[in-house]
């Protein structure tokens, strides 16, 4: 028994890494460049249209990643943005679970982007109809510290850590900090910078690590992608001239990226408002945090993998193909609880455990409807900024954007059961691929 749970351990982290890892780190970097170019140019331009926020809040909710999610927050308190293009944004993030989709299923990612990004625009707008939003901003004008409180919060509070980052990019200590959708020394940054986790310490010893080693990860990155390219055009990795290549980088790269969270100090989040600005003013920081990032996200589908195989093995009572069968029978009588349980994980601040969803769902563990609740349901990184200014605008935000996730994914559920609607999505974009790129 114990033979066979070291071998489901070493098959996951293999195809965490090769299957999945390589792939998301390679659209990682791309998006991450993308958004180092653009630097924050669309954030600025959302306040200028009004009509069109919530439209523009579920553009910037799609983005893979938390990126563009987090910058949307701190805009409403700042009264830039309605607390419906808040809710659009949160309905159509994906948070670091659409990158997982991206490298495994990219059709299913194109039709639950499709679908989330009209739920998020029609619950934006509804949202927006009512006095919700109001009632949120006035109660947080009224629980607000006065200006001259904060400012002696804010001079009180260690700058330290960000007097280091600036220098380290080269800037002056005393520059101006630069930030996106607040101000230096409002009650915004207090938050956001000075009471949230933000950055880490150039003097730790995770800082170093992570700052130091990853060239070497992007290494096995890129090495773990040629396999895992050529694993997908049905090449025996393992039988190459060096025996077992695939087996030693696919393990040896999980067990880089454990490393990489753990020094990195990431577990359920994986970004931060201030490390998200540190992405924009820095090319290297912005491959050094993607390097993170995509240790995140391996690491969470290395668990989700690996809860899967046990799963199946213990369901079987220690015979796989017996406990394969059983997980089949499950998911045809659960398939609508399941909406409800991928809708309950969705309300869980954070990526990790949207990772492991998607991970199970990648396994075939998951309906596509649930997958569809969890991902209007969750709010991924972009909902700790929110917690961290107001909880009460947080806790609002949780609960509205659940609630389409229940509705639309029972809706999705009894479609896929009766009309194939996922085939015919995915039949269609084949139809579609093949006029443009033909056979």
């Amino acid at each position: 028994m114990l033979t066979t749970i070291l071998e489901l351990i070493i098959d996951s982290a293999e195809a965490a890494f090769l299957e999945v890892g390589a792939f998301v780190g390679a659209v990682l970097i791309i998006f991450g460049y993308f958004n180092y170019k653009k630097s924050g140019s669309f954030i600025s331009s959302i306040g200028n249209s009004k009509k069109w926020q919530p439209v523009i809040g579920a553009l910037l909710g799609l983005t893979p990643g938390c990126g563009g999610a987090i910058f949307v927050m701190p805009l409403f308190f700042k009264k830039v943005v309605t607390f419906g293009t808040v809710i659009a944004t949160l309905v159509a993030t994906m948070g670091d679970s659409a990158f997982v989709i991206i490298a495994s299923h990219p059709k299913q990612f194109l039709i639950v982007s499709a679908l989330s990004f009209v739920v998020a625009i029609i619950t934006g707008y509804i949202v927006d109809m009512t006095g919700i939003g109001k009632n949120i901003l006035d109660r947080y004008n009224e629980r607000k510290l006065h200006k001259d409180e904060v400012r002696k919060l804010h001079d009180d509070a260690d700058h330290t850590i960000h007097q280091m980052e600036f220098k380290q990019l080269g800037d002056s200590a005393n520059q101006q900090i630069s930030h996106i959708g607040h101000h230096e020394g409002d009650e915004i940054d207090l938050a956001l910078h000075h009471n949230l986790k933000g950055h880490q310490s150039q003097d730790t010893f995770g800082y170093k690590f992570t700052h130091n080693s990853y060239y070497l990860y992007w290494i096995f990155i890129a090495v773990g992608l040629v396999l895992g390219v050529m694993d997908l055009l049905q090449f025996e990795v393992n039988e190459l001239p060096i025996p077992n290549l695939g087996l030693v980088i696919g393990v040896t790269g999980t067990i880089f990226s454990i490393l990489m969270m753990i020094m990195g100090k990431k577990f359920l989040q994986d970004d931060t408002h201030e490390e998200t600005e540190l992405k924009l003013m820095s090319l290297k920081e912005t491959i050094i945090h993607n390097a993170q990032d995509t240790a995140f996200v391996i690491t969470w589908v290395f668990v989700g993998f690996l809860a899967y195989e046990l799963v199946i093995l213990a369901m079987g009572g220690g015979d796989y193909a017996a406990g394969e069968q059983m997980i089949e029978t499950a998911l045809l009588a659960t398939g609508f609880l399941s909406i409800l349980i991928g809708a309950t994980i969705g309300l869980i601040p954070g990526c990790g455990p949207q990772i492991i969803f998607v991970a199970l769902f990648t396994r075939g563990l998951v309906p596509f409807a649930a997958l569809f609740a969890n991902v209007i349901s969750q709010d991924g990184d972009a909902l700790l900024p929110l917690i961290a200014i107001d909880r009460r605008s947080a806790l609002w935000a949780s609960i509205i954007t659940t609630v389409p996730a229940i509705i639309f994914g029972l809706i999705v559920y009894w479609f896929e059961l009766n009309t194939g609607l996922g085939d015919f999505f995915i039949s269609s974009l084949d139809y579609i691929k093949n006029i443009f790129i033909p056979i």
